[in-house]
């Protein structure tokens, strides 16, 4: 029967009775294609885009380690930074 319909025939037992077949019109319905360009265009840019992040949170963590290095070199012996902890006395 399907090839009936995309042949152009329409076949009687699809026509209701008391309807003139000259006035019937054959719709032909063909679901679209799925186009996948767009998903996969979507993950790479997000996919990279995490990598641009990583990566730029790696160079600015070595940045930071390379200049607190720096610093500690550059100080005089014996000079560093501490912190100092003490209990409130009763």
């Amino acid at each position: 029967m399907n090839a009936q319909l995309q042949a152009g025939h329409i076949p009687a037992d699809l026509i209701p009775p008391g309807t003139d077949p000259r006035t019937v019109v054959v719709v032909h319905h063909h679901p679209a294609t799925r186009d996948y360009v767009g998903p996969i265009l979507l993950t790479l840019v997000i996919g990279g885009s995490a990598a641009g992040v990583v990566l730029t949170l790696c160079l600015l963590l070595q940045l930071a380690t390379t200049t607190a290095a720096a610093v500690a070199a550059a100080a005089p012996a014996g000079v560093g930074l501490s912190v100092s902890l003490r209990r409130k006395g009763k």
